[in-house]
This record gives structure tokens, C-alpha cells and sequence, in this order.
């Protein structure tokens, strides 16, 4: 019993614990926001569940995307968070190596959904 509470302190710690979310995205849609991510190209960089052909390793995977703590090491995974970071990555972490997809406000919020959603 000791092991198994000292691991699950292990992952808490390492923020891999659950984070699931019951804050949502008023309007987000994240059957939109799957066809926002193939047709940007999403799947170019990262491994994404549900979306064809996107099975990359040049970014991270995005699978449980909503039981990790961060968003790029640098943001609170919330889903307004991480519509903010799919929007403007380049404002929120200057030079990392997520482009600027030029989404709307919608459709960021629309990409946050399905990955919170659907991964």
C-alpha cells in the first residue's frame, strides 16, 4: 500500500496526475475544431488521436492532452489557457518552435475543445 501511495506522489509531483477539466469553452465546438486541426496541418508535427495522418514526432504527442498540468511548460492547462496558446504561441513563449497558424478566436477555442475533449 505504501508503494503504491508513493507512487501516485511520483506522478502528482511530476504533474502527469489527473487533470481532467470541468471548466468548457462557451461556443468551442470540438468536431470543428477536428477539422480546423487537419486542415492547418496540425498532424505535421504532432501525433493526434482521432485526426488522419497526424502521427509526427517533430512536436510532442497530443494524446491525454487534458490530464497534463502544463501547456508548453509555460501556461496553466486550462482550455481559455490553451486556446490562448494555439492562437499565439509566439506572444506567449517568444522563438519556441510552435508556428503561428493564424487561427481565429474561434478556432482556437474550437481546437482547445477537441483537444481537451478527444484526446
Amino acid at each position: 500500500m505504501r508503494a503504491l501511495a508513493l507512487g501516485a506522489l511520483t506522478l502528482v509531483a511530476a504533474g502527469c496526475g489527473p487533470a481532467r477539466h470541468a471548466e468548457t469553452i462557451p461556443g468551442a465546438d470540438a468536431g470543428r475544431g477536428k477539422d480546423v486541426i487537419e486542415h492547418v496541418g496540425c498532424g505535421g508535427c504532432h501525433t493526434i488521436p482521432g485526426i488522419r495522418m497526424a502521427n509526427a514526432r517533430v512536436g510532442p504527442p497530443l494524446e491525454d492532452f487534458d490530464r497534463r498540468r502544463t501547456i508548453a511548460g509555460k501556461l496553466p492547462n486550462t482550455p481559455r489557457a490553451l486556446a490562448r496558446w494555439v492562437r499565439d504561441p509566439q506572444r506567449i513563449d517568444p522563438g519556441n518552435d510552435m508556428p503561428d497558424l493564424g487561427l481565429s478566436r474561434s478556432e482556437s477555442r474550437d481546437v482547445a475543445a477537441y483537444l481537451l475533449e478527444r484526446t
